[in-house]
């Protein structure tokens, strides 16, 4: 029989154990403990930032049958909390909007919903990708949010909110979810490593954490991936083999390059990653982390640092020397580049590069209105 992979064993059982997110689960707490709760939330944000894990914890919640007074938490031990974590329980439905996003389907649920909870105290129904809805999806669905039936709570959760009709929209109580930072990661990741068994080093845990974009799902996923290709132990070499992506020191030698005006380097850099048919983003975005880091330096801000002592070090040796007008317009360019292709090609990073070697009354000038 399969294992189960990280991500899933390791979700959050309750609000507490939430990574990120004070704001929504100190929120969501104080309203089951107050019993103040919505009939219809909407749950925004990127992918991996929490959204159906705190979905799921606010079904559990709203049906634990040993949850105290005043307590907002599930206790994660009665049938209906260890129903709704192994995928049994009956009041509990989870709707792909993706793949169920018609009108029959919304029509279907205005049949059900209007049935009482089999089990539990509140059926719960988690409608996921809820902007792939079509219109007609959305005006069936509108009739019962304007009517909710009682002991039923909608939750939907999006990536893209601004797909969602103002009318869908203004009848839920909406939470916004961020990306989680790169630090809250690698803490989340060195206890999923420790129970696990494993031993990884932090500045693969780092790195994890940078490619991941503040998805923590991301990253747990790269981390199930590497345990399981490299063994317990696995080196920050054999993690850039499995994603395909240059190191750190790349990033940050291509960093010290555009704070240096050294054109030349940069462009040899940016091809070299690419003849080597590793993939540029993650070179990308560690390389603006690096041109923050170096704003912040040079700002005086160091509290906010999120790199290695080492590379803290190195950077601070090209800090000094730069002009606060040049990070910034390093980080104006580099930050604008544009690598949503699935295989995108190193112009756009060596355009940025040579742009940023001209002089500033040299630059490209946007033509006047």
């Amino acid at each position: 029989m399969p294992g189960e992979v990280l991500y899933r064993k390791w979700r959050p059982p309750r609000f507490e154990d939430i990574v990120g997110q004070d704001v929504v689960k100190q929120t969501l707490t104080r309203a089951v403990a107050g019993n103040r709760t919505a009939h219809a939330y909407l749950f925004c944000g990127p992918r991996g930032t929490g959204k159906t894990s705190t979905a799921r914890i606010m079904a559990k919640a709203l049906n634990c049958t040993m949850r105290p007074d005043g307590v907002g938490d599930p206790c994660g031990a009665c049938d209906a909390c260890m129903a709704i974590d192994n995928g049994s329980f009956l009041d509990l439905i989870e709707i792909d909007a993706a793949s169920n996003r018609g009108i029959d389907e919304m029509r279907d649920l205005r049949e059900k919903v209007r049935f009482a909870p089999t089990l539990g105290k509140t059926k719960v129904y988690i409608i996921d990708e809820a902007h792939a809805l079509t219109a007609d999806a959305f005006n069936a669905f509108l009739k019962t949010l304007e009517e909710p039936p009682p002991q039923t709570v909608f939750i939907l959760a999006t990536t893209e909110p601004q797909k969602l009709p103002a009318t869908i929209v203004s009848r839920c109580q909406r939470f916004d979810f961020h990306r989680i930072s790169t630090a809250a990661i690698v803490d989340r990741l060195s206890e999923i490593a420790a129970s696990e068994g494993a031993e990884l080093a932090p500045d693969t845990l780092r790195t994890i954490a940078r490619t991941a974009g503040g998805s923590l799902r991301d990253a747990t996923n790269v981390l199930d991936q590497l345990i399981t290709s490299f063994g317990s132990s696995p080196t920050i070499e054999q993690l850039q083999e499995l994603l395909g992506i240059g190191g750190e020191e790349q990033a940050l030698a291509l960093a010290k390059h555009l704070l240096g005006g050294d054109t030349t380097a940069s462009l040899e850099l940016v091809n070299a990653v690419a003849a080597e048919g590793v993939d540029l983003r993650p070179l990308h975005r560690m390389t603006v982390d690096f041109l923050r880091a170096a704003l912040l330096m040079k700002s005086g801000v160091q509290d906010s640092l999120e790199l290695s002592a080492d590379a803290q070090s190195e950077l601070s040796g090209s800090v000094g020397s730069v002009s606060i007008d040049h990070i910034l317009r390093a980080l104006r360019l580099f930050g604008g580049v544009d690598l949503r292709y699935d295989q995108p090609s190193p112009l756009p990073l060596e355009l940025a590069a040579v742009e940023l070697g001209l002089e500033p009354e040299a630059a490209p000038q946007a033509a006047a209105p």
